[in-house]
């Protein structure tokens, strides 16, 4: 049981090397032999072990699960939501930071990620709305963030994505905001100003590509992928394939699936894609910038708890005189709020004139970030508070 939970756990972190062992064997050099062996005991004594621990382990599941379950029917009997996204990634952070062995802080965080869940299906099952089809990065991020046992839900577009949340269709939206190398995702921000929904989390994802195919790298004359993927391979591609004609799709796997149906195709995406569409590996890690990471946006109906390591998101529009957009940081300045992104985004069908995101550390519920807020409202013509969410580390 244990190892089908462990194995079913952590598909978005499937190596390359796992990969290509479908397609050759590997040598590997023998491991040292482990303390518990040195000191005498012999195979079957192991097993025995190996045995029992996923016996407790089976055991102890099934008493966590029961566990939230009552706890949830405490909760919305009293009027209150069943459970809170954000302290799930307080206690997750929390567990990982604690613990000691042999078992990786990667695989302990992808297992309590499932064990949560799992748990809180058996409370209610969340919908999750992303940029599908199946494999794309946005389904990655929201397995990274939400786990298997949930019901994800692929639409064609990120705007369709905020439809799902804001008409309820959906109980989150997974959505990319930021890459390390191309910036802004101008489809996300545009969105943000049409509809009222909240950003209640968020996910740091390694983006690393990967180029697929089913002909030889020499025979690729097309490669697909979405106009962002592209972009941060465009030198390697430049040196590695210059004579193949890059092309435009609607996401990563929309790629995949072309790369397996046409003669001399191939696809930028990611190797869960390459695995699940049945592709060969031509090339790994073909982005330029090797520390490549894409942000997501959990967008929702509200935003998160505080937790007290958070971030608040907003809009605003100055107008448009000299020193204005000054006038406005500088509040945060005076209430000593730390910025940690800005974006300017221009406003549709208005020349010249310009919107400005920002995040800063702190929750809107803050004493201090609410004494800036009603200051920074009177200076700007529109303030719009985007949400508040816990922050998060990079995962890989």
């Amino acid at each position: 049981m244990l190892p089908l939970l462990l194995t079913s756990c952590v598909p978005e972190v499937q190596s390359s090397e796992t990969f290509m062992s479908k397609k050759k064997a590997t040598s590997r050099a023998p491991r040292p032999a482990r303390k518990t062996a040195a000191r005498g005991e012999s195979e079957a004594t192991l097993q025995g072990k190996v045995e029992r621990a996923d016996r407790e382990l089976l055991k102890l599941l099934h008493e966590r699960a029961s566990c939230v379950q009552a706890l949830g029917q405490l909760r919305v009997s009293a009027g209150r939501p069943a459970f809170s996204l954000a302290s799930e990634d307080e206690r997750l952070v929390q567990l990982i930071n604690q613990s000691v062995g042999p078992f990786s802080l990667h695989a302990c965080r992808a297992v309590f990620r499932e064990v949560i869940s799992g748990c809180r299906s058996l409370v209610r099952q969340l919908r999750i709305a992303y940029l599908g089809p199946l494999y794309t990065y946005s389904h990655l991020a929201g397995i990274h963030r939400f786990g298997q046992s949930v019901e994800y839900a692929p639409v064609g577009s990120i705007a369709a994505v905020f439809e799902e949340v804001n008409r309820r269709h959906s109980d989150f939206g997974i959505v990319p905001i930021e890459n390390s190398t191309d910036g802004r995702i101008a489809d996300t921000l545009d969105m943000f100003t049409r509809l009222p929904v909240r950003i209640c989390g968020e996910v740091e994802l390694e983006i690393h590509h990967t180029l697929l195919g089913k002909c030889p790298r020499a025979d690729v004359k097309e490669v697909y992928s979405r106009p962002q993927a592209l972009s941060q391979c465009r030198n390697w591609l430049a040196k590695h394939l210059p004579g193949a004609r890059t092309i435009e799709v609607t996401s990563t796997t929309t790629a995949a699936q072309l790369a397996r149906e046409k003669p001399g195709a191939a696809a930028i995406a990611s190797m869960e894609a390459g695995v699940h569409y049945g592709l060969d590996v031509l090339a790994e890690r073909v982005e330029d910038n090797p520390g490549n990471t894409t942000r997501f946006a959990v967008i929702g109906k509200e935003s998160a708890e505080r937790t007290g390591s958070d971030r608040c998101a907003m809009m605003f529009q100055t107008e448009h005189r000299s020193g204005a957009l000054v006038d406005a940081l500088a509040v945060f300045k005076r209430n000593r709020l730390n910025m940690t992104w800005i974006e300017s985004f221009p406003i549709p069908e208005s020349k010249r004139t310009y919107l400005f995101f920002v995040e800063l550390e702190g929750h809107e519920s803050d004493v201090r970030l609410r004494r800036a807020l009603a200051t920074l409202e009177r200076k700007t013509l529109r303030l719009k508070i985007l949400g508040s969410f816990p922050m998060t580390a990079a995962a890989g």
